[in-house]
């Protein structure tokens, strides 16, 4: 390909779909402290959960501690609230285990441009912990550039500041047009990365309400990674 150096990803409902694991994790959560002694309903444990995580953030590190301090404290049926937090945390990281998993065209697509001599790259927004655990437990590192992988909480760049993508570029020293940028954001991906000349794609994969509009239409569309690579066949000549 003559066109396009570099593709860079996003991670989250892009690679995999954050929102389908982090339901699931948080339900299993929910059931393994009612298990170990929380007396109350699943599901308005469930949505009270959801109210702590819109509250304080989704990369808070005490989310069940905040839950429970919510509850009466007869509701713990005299257990230790720090062993119902713990059996939330742990069925918490067994759902990792067993479902954290990319979509299954996302090896198919990374082994062919991985053939095709393009590199894989990676520009997320998150804790660096938390976003490296991810990429390894999809384990994605075989098919990526270890000097591709950039993560706002490394950088002091968060999205949607166009220079996060700037700089990704420039440290690889590649020029922004010969670069794309797969995203599922309109206003965190799409028009930052849009902006300093990126080819830009919009992953509509995941079947949700994109609630942030964007100021500039993505250069494409997709909705599998099936259709990525047809585009990267019929317009960059892979």
């Amino acid at each position: 390909m003559s066109t396009l150096d570099t593709l860079f990803f996003d991670i989250d409902d892009t690679l995999f779909s954050t929102s389908d694991f982090a339901a699931s994790a948080r339900r299993a959560s929910i059931r393994a402290m009612i298990d170990a002694g929380l007396q109350a309903d699943e599901e308005q444990c469930f949505r009270e959960l959801y109210e702590v995580i819109r509250e304080f953030g989704a990369n808070f590190p005490r989310h069940f501690e905040k839950l429970l301090l919510r509850y009466p404290r007869e509701t713990l049926g005299g257990v230790n609230p720090a062993i119902i937090c713990a059996s939330g945390v742990v069925a918490y990281h067994k759902t990792k285990d067993s479902e954290l998993r990319p979509y299954p065209d996302v090896i198919e697509a990374f082994q062919v441009l991985r053939e095709a001599g393009l590199r894989i790259g990676i520009i997320t927004a998150g804790l660096a912990n938390k976003q490296a655990e991810k990429l390894v437990r999809l384990d994605l590192l075989q098919f990526l550039d270890p000097r591709a992988i950039f993560i706002t909480d490394q950088m002091g760049i968060g999205k949607p500041n166009p220079k996060l993508y700037q700089t990704a570029c420039r440290s690889l020293g590649l020029e922004t047009s010969r670069c794309m940028y797969v995203g599922d954001r309109p206003l965190d991906d799409i028009d930052p990365a849009g902006r300093v000349g990126m080819v830009t794609v919009l992953n509509r994969r995941v079947s949700k309400p994109i609630m942030q509009k964007g100021t500039r239409l993505p250069d494409y569309q997709i909705y599998n990674f099936h259709d990525l690579l047809t585009i990267l066949r019929s317009d960059f000549g892979l």
